[in-house]
């Protein structure tokens, strides 16, 4: 078997199915994110994401999550849009979810590649991870030479910043692997960590999620807590502050993925139109979307409560 051959095919495929980056690591026990994850869940950064706290020796070894797996293959996809919401005064989406949901897109390129490789090497053992399973995806990326993880937490690549999706096909079959990711390209810059509105950055790459815009606006299924009722930039699904504001991102360049093209209707829509929103509307902008997430509840929820400011 041919290994550099081999890495070369898959690496090639995974360009042609419209990735925008793809490297590969040795699977294996993450050992520098161990303290760490543990220590991150100890402190209780992780609010009410109660599921965090589930299957963490799964999340430091894919070995236990694949029999016998070799290899863990880290792709990226771009989302940068071309377009963004047009009225400046209206309850902000994030950009990661203008489009189609993420998970289906990425999971129908993930299926091809994983077939592509069993019609060309042979039978492998595998599975696809679309942030919906216990695998820490920027760890790996970061092994896989993809890039650094940033102070707000998110891997930046050098050449288009951090606007983009993260997945993995961990895999039985044996690679050639690139070399991790060493050079911290942040240097002496705290862009992230100042705009951040709530804090949420608590110190480089450690972030309290239950001050997270992000985690208050889809994860928290609760009221939102009063004390950020003047600190949410009129933010109602997700948060891109600390990523807008990062130097490496003036690299950004638009996606080329259809499925990712927000609706017309959402990025023309006032924010009279967001305030006035039905569950009618609500489910016909949001078909196949992420923010279908939050619900039509919780995304009301949010728009009533940043409408106090």
């Amino acid at each position: 078997m041919d290994k550099t051959y081999y890495s070369k095919l898959v690496k090639d495929e995974a360009l042609r199915l419209g990735f925008t980056q793809c490297g590969i690591a040795k699977a294996g026990f993450l050992e520098e994110e161990a303290p760490r994850l543990e220590q991150w869940l100890n402190n209780n950064h992780h609010g009410k994401m109660a599921y965090m706290e589930n299957h963490f020796d799964k999340r430091l070894d894919p070995r236990l999550l694949v029999d016998s797996a070799k290899s863990v293959i880290s792709l990226s996809l771009n989302y940068f849009p071309e377009e963004v919401q047009s009225d400046p005064n209206a309850p902000k989406i994030s950009k990661y979810a203008y489009g189609k949901d993420y998970h289906l897109v990425i999971k129908e390129r993930l299926s091809k590649l994983l077939s592509f490789i069993e019609q060309e090497i042979g039978e492998v053992a595998g599975r696809a991870f679309v942030d919906s399973a216990p695998v820490l995806d920027r760890a790996w990326a970061k092994r896989s030479g993809l890039g650094w993880i940033g102070k707000n937490s998110n891997l930046i690549d050098k050449k288009s910043g951090s606007f983009f999706f993260l997945a993995e096909l961990v895999i039985d079959l044996e690679l050639t692997y690139d070399s991790p990711f060493v050079t911290d390209h942040c240097g002496i810059c705290t862009r992230c960590i100042d705009a951040c509105p709530t804090d949420a950055i608590l110190s480089p790459a450690i972030i309290d999620a239950k001050k997270c815009i992000s985690y208050l606006t889809i994860e928290l299924k609760e009221e939102i807590p009063e004390q950020f009722n003047d600190k949410m930039d009129n933010w109602m699904f997700g948060c891109d502050i600390c990523q807008d504001v990062c130097p490496w991102n003036k690299f950004s360049v638009p996606h080329q993925v259809p499925e990712f093209a927000p609706t017309e209707s959402l990025v023309k829509m006032k924010r009279e139109d967001w305030e006035d929103i039905t569950e009618e509307v609500f489910s016909r902008i949001f078909k196949n979307s992420a923010v279908k997430r939050t619900k039509f509840k919780g995304l009301t929820r949010n728009i009533d409560f940043i409408k106090k400011v």
